[in-house]
């Protein structure tokens, strides 16, 4: 039977989890993000769950590696800088294996920056984290909904793969309210955990380990969990797709909260007689190229729209042929575009001008630079 509640989206990350079947959580408040650890610090009693309020985002991460270790589903949720003092721990967990889920509500930057919204945090995300060769699993949601349904997947997948993943959205996604449905769910079924540290009573010990001081051995590992994430490459590619199908004007590709702007934007050009589409990538790691190629074949212009100075347009280039050329519109600090600023540089694009546009193109302070 479905529960319908109203619910921030920090809220219903949190929720979603304990749904899902996490009953641990370290974190460290910084905001956006800090309506989750509250709102677990008052739930997770009612369900039997741990709830650790850290000294800091090094030692919650930490102790999120030393949990997931008995194969108990665990997580964790933080804004911009607390992501990156969690790097080294999520380098040390994909390379011991250890599934866990990772909330980033991603903050103005860089540096201390702000705690409005932004998307500055897509390169850190898809392209590593931290050190060594390894990759995360990275979902975008545009919703509330989404995000609770995502956050729910998120745990299977973890557990599927042996690898931490992150759930990223921007503070709008944590700090706005939406009616949220938590509809049960089919069980999927997993690997057992064999390996997990659960007591050597009966059966040879488990060691959970990163370190590998013999080069061989460490290559080994290393082309073991390559071929794990091209198969994790192959097989979770996701996306959306909206507006006119067939040829089009003009593409926008967008993720997370810009998204949702866009769809506006759309039908404001629909209104103009323009065909545009939308391409969103639902999975930023893997980033779904394939698919937005075949898309962007059909369309005579491409448009990315971020909430970052230009992070995931790297990506859109490098899934298109060379020739083609990639516009682009960009608003960060914790500035959010409107659909008509969206809108007004789509325009100018379908004009036929090439854009690189910073700001606010509607008010005079866009500044345009090389593209």
């Amino acid at each position: 039977m479905a529960d319908k509640q109203l619910l921030k989206g920090c809220e219903a990350l949190g929720e979603a989890a304990i749904r899902a079947g996490a009953r641990a959580f370290f974190g460290y408040p910084i905001t956006p993000q800090t309506e989750v650890p509250e709102y677990l610090s008052k739930r997770f009693p009612e369900v039997g769950g741990v709830f650790v309020q850290a000294e800091s985002e090094v030692a919650s991460i930490n102790m999120l590696y030393g949990a997931a270790g008995t194969g108990v589903r665990v997580f964790t949720s933080t804004s911009s800088p607390g992501f990156s003092l969690m790097a080294e721990g999520i380098s040390y967990m994909a390379g011991a294996e250890l599934p866990a889920v990772i909330i980033n509500i991603v903050r103005g930057g860089p540096g201390l920056g702000g705690i409005l919204p932004s998307q500055g945090d897509y390169l850190q995300a898809t392209k590593g984290t931290g050190h060594g060769d390894y990759r995360n699993l990275v979902l975008a949601p545009s919703t509330v909904q989404e995000a609770a349904d995502l956050m729910m997947e998120a745990f299977d997948l973890a557990d599927l793969y042996r690898n931490p993943v992150i759930v990223m959205g921007d503070g709008l996604i944590g700090q706005m309210m939406e009616p949220v449905e938590f509809k049960a769910r089919s069980e999927r079924a997993l690997p057992a955990k064999d390996w997990a540290t659960t007591g050597a009573k009966g059966r040879p010990r488990n060691i959970i380990n990163s370190l590998y001081l013999d080069a061989a051995t460490l290559e080994r590992h290393n082309i073991k969990l390559k071929r794990k994430f091209q198969a994790m490459e192959a097989a979770e590619q996701r996306f959306e797709e909206a507006g006119p199908a067939g040829k089009v004007d003009l593409l926008l590709v967008a993720y997370g909260t810009v998204a949702r702007v866009s769809k506006t934007a759309l039908e404001e050009l629909g209104r103009e007689g323009h065909k545009v589409a939308l391409f969103r990538p639902i999975s930023l790691w893997p980033f779904p190229a394939a698919a937005l190629a075949a898309r962007a074949a059909q369309a005579k212009r491409i448009l990315t729209v971020e909430l970052s100075m230009g992070q995931m347009i790297e990506d859109v280039r490098a899934a298109l042929p060379r020739e083609v050329h990639v516009d682009f519109f960009g608003r960060g600090g914790g500035a959010v575009c409107s659909p008509e600023e969206v809108a007004h540089v789509a325009r100018q694009v379908l004009a036929g001008e090439k854009v690189y546009a910073l700001g606010d193109p509607t008010g005079g302070k866009a500044s345009a630079v090389s593209a």
